[in-house]
């Protein structure tokens, strides 16, 4: 499902309103609610909406576990650090506790260590501590209520870029992902277990993502070129809230 808004103050209160019927909906249901976070721009202003007044007593936070769905290579407190973000916007402000938060040990300097750690916490909070031979079709994936993804004027979504290594991984939920373009590797999770998640929501904001989102949507299917395009979940929900200068090239 796409949902068009007018602009950017009219999408972000959708999503707040959306996170937190998802999130208590979780709570009710199963006693938490998990969500991975997206990083970047974008979402800041939906995580500085979420801690207001008019928003932070709608959920009961100490039932929130919060992931994310990528990370840079830098370290925790680094400006470009998608958790700073997220401690600076949404942590701090609603007091979370840290052993609500799973985030990526950039601080451990190897990428490709940083990311097996990070798959063994997921798979240890999830309760899936012994899989070693997870076949592409395996439903005992973790489910995450809800994760939360940008996409790029790239059509990257995560850190899931155009003919990158990572976007062939079929069993692995977290590695490190070598990006030529940016000459960097940048930590994040797989599409096996994006598609496995009960809910996504891509929040796209700006002028400089139409051409993408026109071919990411309306486009023939070419997922190493646009790898948004392979978010498709296997059962769950997918919406798009899209602003009106994204959705400028869309078809009606």
């Amino acid at each position: 499902m796409i949902k068009i808004f007018a602009d950017a103050e009219e999408l972000n209160r959708f999503a707040a309103e959306k996170f937190v019927e998802i999130a208590n909906a979780a709570i009710r249901s199963g006693g938490r609610f998990t969500v991975a976070l997206s990083g970047g721009s974008t979402p800041k202003s939906l995580y500085q909406l979420l801690s207001s007044d008019e928003y932070k007593k709608k959920v009961d936070w100490s039932k929130v576990f919060f992931f994310f769905g990528d990370e840079r290579n830098v370290a925790p407190d680094d400006k470009d650090s998608n958790f700073r973000m997220a401690d600076e916007n949404l942590f701090t402000p609603l007091r979370i506790s840290e052993e609500n938060i799973f985030r990526w040990r950039t601080e451990i300097g190897d990428a490709e260590i940083t990311a097996v750690k990070y798959e063994s916490a997921v798979w240890n909070f999830f309760e899936n501590k012994n899989k070693t031979n997870i076949s592409a079709d395996d439903s005992d994936y973790p489910c995450f209520d809800l994760i939360l993804l940008g996409m790029g004027a790239d059509g990257h979504t995560a850190s899931l870029f155009p003919f990158t290594e990572a976007l062939d991984e079929k069993t692995t939920i977290a590695v490190a992902n070598l990006i030529d373009e940016l000459e960097t590797t940048r930590l994040t999770l797989t599409f096996p277990v994006i598609n496995h998640a009960a809910k996504v929501i891509f929040l796209v904001k700006g002028a400089d993502k139409a051409e993408a989102l026109r071919e990411v949507i309306q486009g023939e299917f070419q997922p190493e070129k646009y790898p948004a395009q392979a978010v498709k979940l296997r059962k769950g929900e997918l919406l798009w809230l899209v602003d009106g200068q994204a959705a400028a090239l869309l078809d009606d």
